[in-house]
């Protein structure tokens, strides 16, 4: 038998069950979302029934009232598969609202949502899981994340780290099968996982009628993760309108294989970029689509690298630290920050080198963030090297492995 990972999102769940009377989870599919339901302490002993299975859903389609009616909790995996329950739902929650009656968790963002929306409107919260994080491998899920411990206080940390970020890292991703060493050839995985993706859930959900053509944005889509978004560019490489293209992304979004990452434009600057970053939701997923198989000399290394480090970033905010939102910051052709971390009336600026060197140039944008942001209480350099250093006032070079620790 496998061994159990725990997950971070954990501890958000349950409280959350402690005070909703319906609590959503979603996330691409294959991150561990059934696991988790089946298997973390705390939410196994409810009960717990799929939608996969053909009997359920039978069941539930003919007799949905039935099919919910029980005192127990009760959690429902791939519920997007009926949508008639919802309803169901928001009525038995009307008439009597108990804290935790329905666990739902779906991977169809744009059918689960919707419903989310529409019928369970001030009675339902909803949560994303993402593919395995750093500290969730490391099973460091206990410990306060580092950056939002250090917002807090900014200081020095004093233990030198000897753990890099290697290609192999960013190769491997965080999807649990290839991760977790569950699979010899993680390349036939990912072809697999492209194919039930673009024959089963594309077609299923969205009516794609030229699913080739879906294809080609996809693999262009990987190519251009960590770089500004434009529809319209992207549909002209891809040799559909801006229309089509731009609906592609959506549904792209809507099933969480990509997500847009919106500027940060409460700082004192002109000529702010206002278009989103995009970002493929895995890294190993954004190799295998773009074609790389060896990160040694390849050029969108970098890029790769960022959405690495995004990945575990946002797996972090949403696991950990809700009250945390993240963004980019770019003034046209002069300063850029890869990520700026904002919690209530501060924030941390984050810029990502991949070398474990840096030049004065690496720490251009940083400087200018802090001049034109007050209320930047620090900088920091995230290099993959192993020692921290102060470089200034509110200015770090701090190692990746711990930043995302």
């Amino acid at each position: 038998m496998t061994e159990y990972f725990g997950r971070a999102i954990a501890r958000t769940i349950i409280d959350a069950l402690e005070n909703m009377p319906v609590v959503v989870l979603t996330g691409m599919r294959q991150t561990g979302k059934s696991t988790f339901l089946q298997t973390e302490p705390g939410l196994k002993e409810r009960r717990y029934v799929s939608l996969d299975d053909f009997a359920q859903l039978e069941a539930a389609k003919e007799n949905p009232e039935g099919f919910i009616d029980s005192n127990e909790p009760l959690t429902i995996d791939e519920v997007q598969k009926c949508p008639e329950l919802l309803t169901v739902i928001k009525r038995a929650v009307d008439k009597r609202r108990r804290p935790g009656q329905f666990l739902l968790s779906g991977s169809a963002n744009f059918s689960i949502l919707k419903g989310v929306s529409e019928s369970l409107a001030g009675r339902a919260v909803y949560y994303t899981m993402h593919p395995f994080v750093r500290r969730e491998m490391d099973s460091k899920t206990g410990e306060a994340p580092f950056l939002k411990t250090f917002i807090s206080e900014p200081h020095l940390p004093k233990i030198k780290t000897t753990l890099l970020i290697t290609m192999e890292d960013i190769l491997m991703g965080g999807m649990p099968t290839v991760c977790l060493g569950n699979i010899k050839n993680r390349g036939i995985w990912f072809k697999g996982y492209e194919q039930t993706y673009l024959e089963r859930d594309v077609r299923e959900f969205s009516q794609i009628g030229d699913i080739i053509q879906f294809r080609h944005l996809l693999h262009l889509t990987a190519l251009r993760t960590g770089q500004l978004l434009s529809p319209s560019q992207l549909g002209r490489d891809a040799k559909m309108n801006a229309t089509t293209a731009s609906r592609y992304l959506s549904i792209l979004e809507a099933s969480f294989f990509i997500y847009r990452l919106s500027p940060y434009l409460r700082s004192r600057a002109s000529r702010l970029i206002k278009s989103p970053k995009l970002y493929i939701s895995d890294p190993g997923l954004a190799c295998y689509l773009a074609g790389i198989r060896d990160l040694a000399s390849d050029s969108i290394r970098g890029a790769l690298m960022e959405t690495y480090v995004a990945h575990n970033l946002m797996g972090i905010i949403d696991s950990n630290w809700p009250e945390a939102h993240i963004y980019f910051w770019n003034v046209q052709g002069r300063y850029e920050v890869d990520f700026v971390i904002e919690e209530g009336n501060r924030c941390l600026a984050i810029e990502v080198k991949s070398g474990s060197r840096w030049e004065e140039r690496d720490l251009s944008g940083l400087r200018a963030f802090l001049s034109m942001t007050p209320h930047c209480v620090a900088a920091i350099l995230a290099y993959n090297g192993t020692e921290a250093v102060k470089l200034g006032d509110r200015l770090w070079a701090i190692p990746l492995s711990r930043v995302l620790s």
